[in-house]
């Protein structure tokens, strides 16, 4: 009777690892299930966050093709975030959470196929969202596109005043 109950838990854990941009794995040892709700309500809406078993969540990470989960990793009480979003934003969120709540440890985790250390996950909750990083690269296009606008109408500009100076200086030598 297991059985069945176990195939569908890690058909369903394969189908998050393969429909998400990254995971991140978890201990959440000593958290309660009221904090537990404020992380994933700090996650939002695009990222699932899960209490798996570590043996399920191994032979559901082969199937869907996920390499890069050790055997370290998976020691423990563990959850995953399957970030099917923005995974700067969730990084974010389970750093931020993580100094609030320091029973939470982030022991790894996955993104686009590379493994990704817990420091590594920190420098990607450091990075700056998807929208401010597509404004910045507008600004900088724009200000090219302004400066390249003033040089071409710099030398016209300079023809011109040389022009008016010599009429000046004709008009005041007559």
């Amino acid at each position: 009777m297991a059985r069945p109950d176990k195939a569908a838990a890690v058909a369903e854990i394969a189908d998050h690892f393969r429909d998400s941009n990254a995971a991140v794995l978890t201990e959440y040892r000593g958290l309660t299930v009221a904090q537990l709700k404020e992380l994933r309500r700090a996650l939002g809406a695009t990222t699932d966050y899960a209490v798996v078993k570590n043996t399920l969540t191994k032979v559901a990470a082969r199937e869907a093709g996920v390499t890069g989960l050790d055997e370290a990793a998976l020691k423990g009480p563990s959850a995953i975030a399957f970030i099917k979003g923005d995974p700067v934003e969730a990084a974010k969120g389970l750093r931020d959470f993580a100094k609030a709540n320091p029973l939470l440890v982030i022991k790894g985790g996955v993104m686009e196929g590379k493994t990704l250390t817990p420091a590594e996950i920190a420098k990607l909750a450091d990075l700056e969202s998807r929208e401010v990083l597509l404004a910045k690269a507008a600004g900088a296009m724009k200000a090219s596109l302004a400066n390249a606008a003033a040089l071409f109408q710099a030398p016209l500009a300079k023809a011109v005043r040389t022009v008016d100076a010599l009429s000046a200086k004709k008009s005041a030598d007559a």
